[in-house]
């Protein structure tokens, strides 16, 4: 048992390399599917439900109405079960149209149970099935809570679309990386905000980019580092359209833009308190980003360093990281003096 939890905690914070059949027949179902689904990456998901959570307890208390724990519950891991859906049909999709093979970038990160031979295309479907299912029901639970509002049924509609085209065609016309951005920051935090308090809120849409900002510098730094593997694959994402220069200085973009709108938010709109200057802690992290980001990507891995072909894609998901526990950290005590102090930073 405790090595069962030892194994989940490790799927759940890093990317899982194996290659042996008999240890991954060895494994349970739930670390399976963590593994196979990149669940350490699927973390950011948990986070954006975590913060349209805290924002909608802040609002629902502020004006006397009750906060649904239960209904908050379905939606997150709803939300990280969809996101772990959408892991499974990339590959799919990536492994039957023959992308994922020749020791294709995808298969040198993290276990692939399809191009490992771990299992075959009819398992992969049907965990793909049972998983699809588990989320399909948190949105019709999102549907019946809020009496099937329109504004739902369209969040469900551009989720599920987003879910089951992005590997093809979304990324292969360079809005792949549009697509993960408006997922996990307008839509799941805008989206888990609106189904908890009835109000749909474009200051929590704005207070919402710098996650969603973050979330997809890691999508671009994926793909910037893998640019030429997918130049020959004829996978247009955004890095292979604008070359690697432009797309270096967007995810440098990106990366500025997210603290930036914090800032505005604390200081101009009053929307956070000061304490969320606790995200400047990220800034090592930030600076480190922007350093590597500053310049080409090496031909090869320098002496020493261990976990080539990621290059760009580490130095984000590390200030991804960063900046998220902060933020999220931040929310907590900040939804904390709000519950108590309600008119403090108005």
């Amino acid at each position: 048992m405790n090595t069962t939890f030892a194994m989940w905690r490790k799927s759940l914070s890093q990317l899982i390399k194996m290659e042996d059949k008999k240890e991954w027949d060895a494994l349970d179902i739930l670390s399976k599917w963590f593994i196979a689904t990149r669940s350490a990456v699927g973390t950011v998901t948990l986070y954006s439900g975590l913060i349209g959570g805290l924002l909608a307890w802040q609002y629902l208390h502020a004006n006397g109405r009750p906060f649904s724990f239960i209904t908050w519950l379905i939606l997150t891991i709803g939300l990280f079960i969809a996101h772990g859906t959408n892991n499974l049909i990339n590959d799919y999709t990536d492994f039957s149209r023959g992308i994922d093979k020749d020791n294709y970038f995808r298969t040198q990160y993290g276990v692939h149970p399809l191009a490992q031979g771990f299992w075959d295309k009819r398992t992969h479907l049907l965990w793909f099935g049972v998983s699809g299912l588990l989320a399909v029901l948190a949105g019709i639970y999102a549907l019946y809570y809020t009496n099937f509002s329109p504004i739902v049924a369209w969040l469900f509609g551009v989720g599920a679309f987003i879910l089951l085209f992005y590997t093809y065609p979304l990324k292969y016309v360079g809005i792949g990386e549009l697509s993960i951005f408006i997922i996990w920051g307008p839509l799941m935090i805008g989206g888990v905000y609106y189904v908890l308090t009835g109000i749909w809120s474009w200051a929590v849409v704005l207070a919402s980019i710098p996650v969603g900002l973050n979330v997809v510098t890691i999508n671009l730094g994926k793909h910037t580092d893998k640019l030429n593997e997918d130049k020959v694959k004829k996978v247009r994402t955004l890095p292979v359209l604008v070359g690697e220069t432009a797309a270096r200085y967007i995810t440098i973009g990106a990366i500025v833009l997210s603290y930036l709108i914090t800032l505005y938010l604390i200081f101009v709109t009053h929307f956070f308190t000061p304490v969320m200057l606790l995200i400047l802690i990220a800034i090592k992290p930030a600076q480190i980003a922007l350093q590597r980001l500053s310049k080409p990507r090496p031909s090869g891995p320098p002496e020493g360093y261990p976990i080539w072909p990621r290059w760009f894609s580490t130095v984000c998901f590390v200030h991804n990281r960063v900046f998220s526990n902060y933020f999220v950290l931040a929310l907590i005590i900040e939804t904390l003096i709000r519950t108590f102090f309600p008119n403090f930073w108005r």
